[in-house]
């Protein structure tokens, strides 16, 4: 382009129209082209163009500089920094230069970075010690603290300081820059004052009076600052930011939770754990892991010979987990909610105080505390992340399009200037009329092209022309031909099953590796190996040359399969040539295995999960980078504070330490994942001096660590996978409905012969996509199966055909037995004998098989037996066995039914024959609670749910099976034969692990114990691929995973004793796999079951147009009725109801209630006596107050009135126990004088007190956003009754099971099986069901029910048989059970209350019912009486009360209501 003439003769033009029209055909030209002519234009200033379109070609052009400018910088600058600086200012110019400058901002990063490196090679020792590399480390930290610091001040002198808006210190990150650096400035002035001042005091080196390490733990905030550079982070950061306002109001129900538990735990609990077994005479305790015990009354006893039960005893954990005063209350709360210990503390107290309170306390508090309120965090969050991730996706669809009009506008103000050229200069157009020229560009390029061929050298010459020889010729034709059929038979799908059998075969080979193999089969590995790599390696040279390299590659198969070759080859190289030794490659055999996934391919639905695995693999990288600086930052806080302070038990080693920045890394990984976090902060505590004031602050580190990591972040994975599987099943179902057509024209399109071949690849992948949606992978396909299973109307008629083929539809007993089937008494009567012949299976004995009890059981049996004999004849009778449409056995329930009692029938005909065949179909009588699924519609929909869910589920469960079973081969590769040691830490072979030893009972040489030695292989270990399996789903539910990676660091070789801290390094292996199985994979399987119950729940309304909210809104509306308030005509009355509802009064109320929690709290274990006369004091005095204020409040609103309302009703009760409560106290303390100890009352005083506790409930009827979401509870738990009867069910059943085949095996104080944990009675068997499901140590209690564990005293065991007891069926048992119950079952909870809980994340401004329900209650104060009108006046204030989007909420002006109510009434007139 030329420059435009600067005379005032007009502008030259740069084109013609028609040397122009090449550049339409590329958009960026057009822009280059008309910027150029609009800068001529401008800059001349000519009228030759007309006079408009300049003018609105300079404002475009300003609005595109704008633009420009507004990407360039992006910071708008202050004109003056620090009061003096201004923006000319060189020095202010100098900095802004410098900060902005890329490279800086690089550096910074790589300080930051190296720092955390520093940070993490320092080594924290006991006593303060140090060495030379911590000395050097110090020194480094003075540069890094320079290099900040002038960080720091040249953005302050670039940006300013505080007082603008985009000033240095007004950023987030700016800020904690910042305090990091100023805090670190004054530890070092601190430090070096100290020095000069306690030289002659303080030699170790310690300021005096001030400890600078407190200080100097803020530096590790510094990774923080990573964040900022990361912008993927922001979305996370961002939607966890967002979701911390509703979070507060959980948090406030969840810590209401705690309170309320801590103080009913103090009134219960109080100075329980204090009393232990204790020699007579001494105060040695007798057992060697002490529990609490009773002195009287239901607690355990101490049956040792010479051993009383006494108190002193400090308490279990060193004196942490008890209940004597209000902090370790809660702490101990706390640690029964996150479900990690809980039963050790239910156990303790069911010994102090025997077996019937603790268990309703402990059980109701799992539910409510975690299984409820803990949920509500993962709804909050995961509606938080779609909101946040909806946003971010709108930025860019808007930056996108704004970009698109850019171009259009751009585009037309181009066309514009061509047509004005066209008017101006016709005769310029003559002119190159008659001499046509070519463009410039394509003249030059013709020109080289001739140059090229002169300079030719002659090699190419020779090669063309003997390429143009019939010879070859032929051959290349040849060539072609052969590529041809090459290529059509690796794209057929006889080839691709011979590829799945060579990838089945190789997984085989890989299986087939175990702990003590014979020689030969681990020669027949090696030479299968070697001929299978082979033949992968033909099929990618062959897939290499029949589709050429370009559209081999194209493929993410391909690219992995030829990764997955390459590093065989490699291997086997290194291997042959023994460069290496097998082990520590052999495991990229393994990686061959995920070409298991090839399967994908041809199958729909599989193909479609994986895509939306990989979706969420994206979101899930930035959150995996956050988790990993959050747990950088808490190991490098660990080891500043308990670095080298674990040792204050030298009978033990520690392994979950923070004595190395690795081991920190691991401690705070396991702390994330929740298992045994609990048993790292006793040691905590105890490292700073135990249960007393300084060092039980450390408890908070721990918490506050467990609750960001594992309620916040982990949940946080789970938002993402719920996110992007909803996404993915929005897709499928819009697909399915437009795809069809499209899909099969795909199909057709993509079958065309001679198209490119990477092109017809992917093209016949999208096809397959698209066929694959119509199928539709997600739960919507399945749904219209359901059909099948829903009753169609309530009465079935009487089926054509004949019944037993002798009676006819008409037969009168076929009618009558018809009738009477679905007569409700029968249904009714039937379901009450289902529910009593269950009861009498709970009531068995399942250690004394011939007691009296068993007998009398079994007579009913028989009983239930032939009724439901009788009724199956009946419907039998009236539908017709199975041989035409409609009969009674072509409907599955009726099956079941069937089933179950042709079991009874059978298992009463064989008594003796074959005892196996008798337990057996005796534990299949278990069934017939199922019975009741056909009878109940509600249950019958959530069982017809869970159904759905398992078959979509199907394929998750495929893709993480697949998973499980590679990382299994890995281990085996890794770990076989490696996992024994010998009962004497000090032998390392089975040859020296002979004899016996010494042990010191906690390290007391006076207390000498001689043990066996015994060489043993740990329970779980990697030996072979199914134990392998077996060991890694105990990782992937977090239970006893740590114990398992510490045998697996120390594992030496095979048969070999373990070497502490052999190889961290191997730890990676058990990250990874929590990583992908447990975090990832685990949470899209509970995704799922969210996913498909949303979709069940909506399925009967998919053909109304308003959605659910909208629903529930109509709902609300039709049913409401307007509120009558009781308003007394009398006038004392009138006072006293006026003086009741003030809000005055309300908040004296208020007061007292806290005043009386205060109180109530402030109670501990061993108070003084006048403390406890004063507590008595403050309790009548509340107690009368409250009575008051009940007494007024009855005179107010009269009985009738005041007991309408549910609130009101609570009181009373409350009232009136807490004055039982003060009787029964006065009546005890009055027999006994003085005495007020529980032990000696006559009545149980413990129910009553529970009264004192309840009133602090009354504080929830106070907070408004707290009453929401108590409403709305009360909504879900209406949701729930059916999925509670089908948990109930499940519990059932898995403990009659349990009790049948595991309730003989003794009961041993040391294993899993013992007094508090047993399958001996049916209530114990589900309290031990109850603690499986919640993860508590469940593979514990499967090890002990396993064979050959000792049999109970009382059970009919035959001689020699007295270890027969247990069986194999215990891992089908626990792992089945645990599955139904973790990842089904307690996801129905999480799904209904996502389901009830998203108006916490939803925009405020859209309407929901509990919006109607504050309208309500606040409408019926102005219209007491319910007619449905109020006063004009009152109409502005009222909407001032309410909330929007219904009123105009509390912050709006009273004048602005009243202009805003005034013009809508004068519109509407």
């Amino acid at each position: 382009m030329s420059e435009p003439t600067e005379n005032g003769t007009g502008p030259a033009p740069p084109y013609s129209s028609e040397e122009a029209e090449p550049f339409m055909e590329t958009a960026e030209a057009v822009l280059t082209c008309w910027r150029y002519s609009m800068d001529g234009v401008v800059m001349n200033g000519t009228d030759t163009l007309n006079s408009t379109t300049s003018s609105q070609a300079h404002k475009k052009r300003q609005h595109y500089s704008k633009h420009k400018n507004q990407g360039g910088s992006g910071v708008h600058r202050n004109p003056r920094a620090l009061f003096c600086l201004y923006l000319n200012n060189p020095i202010r110019r100098a900095c802004i230069s410098i900060v902005e400058w890329k490279p800086f901002d690089i550096l910074i990063l790589m300080t930051i970075f190296a720092n955390c490196v520093a940070l993490g090679v320092y080594i924290p020792f006991p006593e303060d010690d140090s060495n030379t590399a911590n000395h050097n480390l110090e020194q480094v930290e003075y540069i890094f603290l320079i290099i900040f610091t002038v960080e720091s001040f040249l953005k302050i002198i670039a940006y300013g300081l505080v007082m603008h808006p985009s000033a240095y210190i007004r950023n987030g990150w700016n800020l904690l820059d910042f305090v990091i650096v100023v805090i670190g400035l004054f530890s070092v002035i601190l430090e070096q004052f100290s020095h000069k001042q306690g030289d002659a005091h303080h030699m170790s080196g310690k300021p005096g009076g001030f400890d600078v390490k407190a200080l100097r733990a803020f530096r590790v905030l510094r990774p923080l600052r990573l964040v900022s550079g990361v912008p993927s982070l922001h979305i996370v950061l961002n939607s966890i930011m967002k979701a911390m306002v509703p979070l507060l109001h959980i948090a406030l129900l969840v810590l209401f939770v705690i309170i309320i538990y801590a103080i009913i735990g103090l009134e219960l609990f109080i100075g329980r754990m204090h009393k232990t077994c204790f020699y007579i005479g001494s105060d040695i305790v007798s057992e060697e892991e002490p529990a609490p015990c009773a002195f009287s009354g239901h607690g355990r006893e101490c049956h040792m010979n010479n051993t009383e039960c006494r108190g002193k005893w400090e308490g279990p954990n060193g004196g942490i987990t008890n209940f004597d005063n209000f902090f370790f209350a809660m702490l101990t709360v706390f640690q029964c909610i996150t479900m990690e210990g809980w039963t050790d503390v239910l156990y303790w107290m069911q010994d102090a105080m025997g077996y019937e309170l603790p268990w309703v306390y402990f059980v109701s508090l799992v539910i409510f505390g975690s299984f409820f309120v803990l949920n509500l965090v993962l709804g909050v969050l995961s509606g938080e992340f779609s909101k946040e991730r909806e946003k971010a996706k709108a930025r860019g669809d808007f930056q996108k399009l704004r970009e698109k009009q850019q171009m259009e506008e751009d585009l037309k103000g181009y066309l514009d200037w061509i047509t004005q050229a066209e008017d101006i200069e016709p005769e310029r157009e003559e002119r190159d009329e008659r001499h046509p020229s070519l463009p410039a560009s394509e003249t030059t390029s013709l020109n080289t092209e001739n140059i090229d061929d002169e300079h030719t050298n002659c090699c190419s010459l020779c090669m063309s022309k003997i390429g143009q020889t019939g010879c070859c010729r032929r051959l290349r034709r040849w060539n072609r031909a052969f590529r041809r059929k090459c290529r059509l038979a690796v794209k057929s799908v006889t080839f691709y099953w011979m590829v799945l059998i060579l990838v089945f075969l190789n997984t085989l080979t890989i299986a087939s590796e175990h702990y003590r193999q014979p020689e030969w089969l681990t020669q027949i590995q090696g030479y299968a190996n070697k001929v299978l790599l082979s033949l992968f390696t033909l099929e990618m040279l062959l897939k290499l040359y029949s589709l050429g390299f370009h559209a081999y590659f194209v493929s993410f198969f391909n690219r992995f399969d030829c990764f997955v070759v390459c590093g065989g080859i490699l291997e086997t190289v290194l291997v042959e040539f023994h460069i290496m030794s097998p082990l520590g490659i052999s495991v990229l055999r393994c990686v061959r295995l995920l070409r298991i996934f090839k399967v994908t391919r041809h199958w729909a639905s599989l193909s479609n999960l994986v895509a939306s695995l990989l979706n969420s693999m994206k979101s899930i990288a930035s959150l995996l980078l956050l988790l990993f600086l959050f747990i950088i930052i808490f190991s490098l806080l660990g080891m500043q504070l308990f670095g080298g302070k674990f040792n204050f038990d030298e009978t033990q080693t520690k392994r979950s330490t923070f004595d190395t920045f690795p081991q920190a890394l691991l401690t705070v990984f396991q702390i994330l994942t929740g298992e045994d976090w609990n048993s790292v902060m006793y040691d905590g505590i105890m490292a700073y001096g135990g249960p007393f004031f300084p060092g039980m602050l450390v408890c908070v580190y721990f918490i506050i660590l467990f609750i960001c990591g594992n309620y916040i972040l982990l949940n946080v994975f789970l938002a993402i996978a719920v996110d992007n599987l909803a996404d993915g099943d929005n897709i499928n179902s819009k697909d399915k409905k437009g795809g069809k057509k499209s899909g099969k024209k795909d199909d057709n399109s993509v079958k065309l012969p001679n198209e490119e071949e990477h092109e017809e690849e992917e093209g016949s992948e999208e096809s397959a996509e698209e066929e694959e949606d119509e199928e539709g992978s997600l739960p919507d396909s399945h749904l219209d199966k359901l059909a099948e299973f829903a009753p169609k109307e309530k009465v079935l008629p009487i089926p054509e055909g004949s019944a037993f083929f002798i009676l006819s539809n008409t037969n009168p007993l076929r009618v009558g037995c018809h009738r009477l089937i679905h007569h409700h008494i029968f249904t009714n009567l039937i379901l009450v004998f289902i529910i009593l012949s269950s009861i009498s299976l709970a009531a068995e004995d399942p250690i004394r098989a011939h007691s009296f009890r068993n007998h009398i059981l079994g007579y009913f049996d028989y009983a239930f037996t032939s009724i439901f004999t009788v009724e199956i004849l009946l419907k039998m009778t009236a539908y017709g066995a199975f041989l035409h449409k409609g009969s009674f056995c072509r409907n599955w329930f009726n099956l079941l039914d069937l089933l179950v009692v042709s079991v009874s029938l059978i298992s009463f005909g064989i008594h003796s024959s074959a005892i196996s065949v008798v337990k057996i179909l005796r534990v299949l009588r278990v069934l017939r609670p199922l019975r009741a699924i056909n009878r109940a519609k509600g249950l019958k929909h959530v069982v017809q749910c869970v159904f759905v869910a398992i078959r979509t589920i199907g394929n998750i469960m495929i893709v993480t099976t697949l998973l499980q079973f590679m990382f299994a081969c890995i281990g085996v590769q890794l770990f076989k034969g490696k996992f024994y040691s010998c009962t004497d830490e000090a032998k390392h072979s089975p040859e020296e692990c002979k004899g016996t030893f010494i042990v010191y009972k906690d390290g007391d040489v006076t207390h000498p114990m001689v043990r066996e030695r015994i060489w043993h292989n740990s329970d779980f270990n990697f030996d072979n691929v199914l134990s392998g399996m077996m060991a890694l789903f105990t990782v992937s539910t977090f239970e006893g995973w740590p114990a398992l990676l510490y045998k697996a660091i120390d594992a030496n070789g095979e048969n070999v004793g373990p070497i502490y801290n052999y190889r961290v390094e191997i730890s990676i292996f058990f990250i990874v796999y929590i990583i992908i199985i447990a975090f990832f994979m685990m949470n899209i399987f509970v995704g799922f079951v969210i996913i498909t119950f949303r979709a069940q729940g909506e399925q009967e309304y998919k053909n109304c147009e308003l959605d659910k909210n909208q629903r529930q809104c109509v709902e609300y509306a039709l049913k409401a009725q307007p509120l009558h308030r009781y308003i007394p005509k009398q006038k004392f009355q009138y006072k006293v109801w006026y003086m009741v509802n003030s809000t005055g009064f309300e908040y004296i109320m208020f007061v007292l209630i806290l005043l009386n929690t205060i109180a109530l709290a402030m109670q501990h274990y061993e108070q003084s006596k006048p403390f406890n006369y004063a507590m008595d004091i403050l309790n009548m005095v509340f107690t009368g107050l409250f009575t008051v204020e009940m007494v007024l409040k009855l005179i107010a609103f009269r009985p009738k009135h005041y007991f309408c309302d549910a609130w009101n009703t609570f009181d009373a009760l409350i009232v009136v126990g807490s004055l039982v409560d003060i009787a029964v106290t006065e009546v005890n303390n009055g027999w006994h004088v003085g005495e007020s100890s529980e032990d000696s009352s006559r009545i149980s005083i413990t129910f009553f007190r529970l009264f004192r506790v309840m009133r602090l409930v009354k504080l929830l009827s106070k907070g408004e956003g707290i009453r929401t979401l108590l409403w709305t509870f009360i909504k879900s738990f209406q949701a729930l009754p059916y999925v509670a009867l089908l948990i109930a069910m499940i519990f059932f059943i898995y403990a009659v099971i349990g009790m049948q085949t595991f309730g003989k095996i003794a009961m041993q104080d040391g294993t899993q099986i013992n007094r508090n944990n047993n399958f001996q009675t049916f209530p114990q068997a589900v309290l031990l069901l109850f603690r499986c499901a919640t993860g508590e140590a469940w593979q514990e209690i499967m090890l002990a029910s396993l064979p050959g564990k000792r049999c109970d005293i009382e059970s009919d065991f035959g001689p020699e048989e007295e270890f027969t007891c247990g069986s194999n069926f215990a891992i089908v048992y626990f792992i089945s059970f645990f599955m139904l119950c973790a990842f089904l079952i307690i996801n129905l909870f999480v799904a209904v209350i996502m389901d009830n809980f998203d108006y916490l994340t939803r925009d405020w401004s859209i309407l929901g019912p509990h919006h109607l329900d504050e309208f309500k209650r606040i409408w019926s104060e102005y219209d007491p009486e319910a007619k449905g009108r109020i006063k004009h006046l009152d109409v502005v204030t009222l909407l001032r009360r309410i909330q929007p989007p219904l009123g105009f909420g509390k912050l709006c002006p009273h004048r602005v209501a009243c202009k805003v109510m005034n013009s809508q009434i004068i519109a509407d007139e």
